[in-house]
């Protein structure tokens, strides 16, 4: 079975092609599938996407070991040697095996899946000698595959991508057309669902229509209401895994509308999980989509009692790391969830722990990793496998999905049997205190707004999130600092402030900052911040500021409101008080209607399948 490609170049010029080979030695002309070395150069595979991820195949795969073979162009004079690269934990490096071709022909090396548990990978080093020698088609197979149940065979599964969508039709239509591009690719793929949950559709767009034919019977086109990320993603699941597909295995990959997709991820995450010993969660990389080269999201993890994601969950993940300029990561990490921009999930799986929860959208990844931990299943962080998204920090946390991210954070940890409700009281209350103080009384209202539908219980999930998005929108439009103005609206003399570090003891300065709020000691006048100096330690200080919104489009312009802040101040009061009062409650009747959620019947009553 081919379990990846060795590419030289991206599949689109942005991309740097140091993240697939790097010249050692001499000068080299690459193409997507081949590289030309002059005599005496040398080129290294050792990069992000021209490893072989070998401790992650030895840990979890069957596969025991690798054949990889490709094809050699030399005069008969050139003497072409190509060599086998191992890595292990600590970065050390060794040669496995050692080919040496004169003049044109085919190669074949072979490597065991022996020495890598605990980290490691592979990779190939090529040096031309005597002449120009062109390397090229070079594949990663499975040499060796330890024994299991014929209807098991990754020959009999299925595959499938899943992708949602809600009025982006032309970032839809472009990650179309990228799978559609590689012709190996878009062979492996038996069903490709695109669920179009708005009013600005993808099937209108040109670029979708040139991909459809080439896709032809394979690609379903679905139109629902807007259920959000977790309904347009389901309903793919749900498509793929219908007893009407003649119940044999298949691998369902979800994908983001707004990636830009490396098309051999696709193919190194289908091999992965076909081979995996046990079904399992199998999810890409993330890379940053602004800076092409660096690493954001490995292996995430979940603090349950703080609700932050994409929590480290090992002190050897690599994040936020240039993959051309920086260290490799060698260790093999384990992960707790993995973000559905680009993550597998086997139709075994679905049918051992059931379907997504209708969150509309936030932490339904999460939920669904973490509730395949609590029942045997693990969730895979692929490395060499990735796809480049929309940088997180260019996303300002004052919209309405800060409603969704609060709730159906509050919601996952209440389906933990460890429900740690005091200390989520406590950060909680601290959390939003900050956005009061921080004069986002807007957001402040929307975390507020998220609690109390935590404590309505199961019935806020009951219709997929529509009604919740129309009212919180509707909520939040009462605030104006939650309506970016433009930059002609900023004075064009005032202060600019530059935040400190963050305090080491944030209790003690969040009680500074309000005495000082009630004694009507904030600094006066118009205080213009840029986004990453606005944590509200610093708004804080102030009457009136203008804070970049994290886009880098507009501004939001916040100003004290006396009689808000005291209103809100003794709203979470008593908002706290209940959730510690009652959340031990609610949780129970969170888990005592968890299976009717997630069962197909709920899912084909939002989906209108049913009444």
């Amino acid at each position: 079975m081919l379990l990846q490609r060795t590419l030289f170049s991206g599949p689109r010029a942005w991309v740097n092609e140091d993240l697939y080979a790097k010249n050692e030695t001499g000068l080299a002309i690459r193409t997507r599938h081949s590289i030309t070395l002059q005599a005496g150069g040398s080129v290294t595979t050792n990069t992000y996407f021209g490893r072989f991820a070998a401790s992650y195949w030895q840990r979890w795969t069957r596969v025991l070991s690798v054949n990889i073979r490709g094809t050699i162009t030399a005069a008969e004079d050139t003497h072409t040697t190509i060599l086998v690269r191992a890595s292990d934990i600590a970065g050390h490096e060794r040669t496995l095996s050692e080919y040496v071709a004169e003049g044109s022909g085919n190669f074949s090396l072979s490597a065991p899946l022996t020495s890598f548990l605990d980290g490691g990978a592979l990779w190939l080093e090529v040096v031309a000698q005597d002449g120009e020698a062109t390397v090229s088609d070079v594949e990663w197979r499975a040499a060796a595959v330890a024994r299991h149940d014929a209807n098991q065979s990754p020959e009999r599964r299925r595959f499938a991508i899943a992708i949602c969508t809600y009025n982006r039709p032309g970032d839809c239509a472009a990650t179309v057309k990228a799978l559609s591009e590689d012709d190996r690719i878009r062979k492996l793929i038996d069903e490709l669902y695109v669920t179009d949950q708005g009013d600005q559709q993808v099937k209108d767009e040109k670029v979708y229509q040139e991909a459809a034919q080439k896709f032809g019977s394979a690609l379903h086109y679905i139109e629902q209401p807007n259920l959000g990320g977790s309904g347009g993603f389901t309903r793919g699941i749900y498509e793929a895994t219908s007893r009407d597909k003649g119940g044999s295995p298949v691998d369902v990959l979800l994908m983001d509308d707004d990636v830009r997709v490396e098309p051999e991820t696709v193919l190194r995450m289908r091999s992965f999980a076909a081979l995996t010993r046990q079904p399992s969660i199998v999810g890409a990389q993330m890379m940053f989509l602004f800076n092409p080269d660096y690493l954001l999201a490995s292996a995430e993890g979940v603090d349950l009692t703080t609700l932050k994601r994409g929590v480290p969950t090992d002190p050897h993940v690599v994040t936020d790391t240039s993959m051309v300029e920086g260290e490799l990561p060698e260790r093999r990490v384990e992960a707790e969830y993995n973000g559905w921009w680009s993550c597998l999930i086997p139709s075994e799986v679905v049918d051992h722990i059931g379907l997504p929860i209708p969150f509309f959208f936030q932490w339904d990844d999460v939920e669904y990793s973490l509730r395949g931990r609590r029942m045997g299943i693990p969730t895979i962080t692929l490395p060499g496998a990735a796809v480049w998204h929309a940088d997180f920090y260019w996303k300002d946390v004052d919209g309405f999905g800060h409603f969704f991210a609060m709730r159906n954070g509050l919601i996952t940890a209440a389906l933990n049997p460890e429900f740690d409700h005091k200390a989520l009281a406590e950060a909680t209350l601290m959390d939003i205190r900050h956005e009061i103080l921080g004069m986002q009384y807007g957001l402040a209202y929307t975390h507020m707004a998220a609690v109390e539908a935590f404590l309505e219980g199961p019935r806020t999930l009951y219709d997929g999130g529509q009604k919740a998005v129309a009212e919180i929108n509707k909520g939040r439009a009462a605030y104006p600092e939650t309506r970016p103005i433009g930059i002609e609206s900023v004075p064009s003399v005032a202060r600019v402030s530059r935040t400190a570090p963050e305090p080491s003891k944030k209790k003690l300065v969040t009680w500074k900052r309000m005495l000082t709020t009630m004694l009507g000691r904030r600094i006066p006048g118009p205080t213009i911040l840029s986004f990453e100096d606005a944590p509200w330690y610093n708004t804080s200080l102030y009457e009136d500021v203008y804070v970049t919104d994290a886009s880098q489009e507009m501004v939001r312009h916040r100003r004290f409101n006396k009689e808000l802040d005291k209103q809100q101040r003794k709203k979470l009061k008593k908002l706290i008080r209940r959730f510690r009062k009652e959340a031990p409650r609610i949780a129970d009747d969170y888990r005592n209607s968890f299976l009717a959620f997630t069962a197909r019947q709920n899912w084909e009553r939002l989906y209108g399948i049913i009444d």
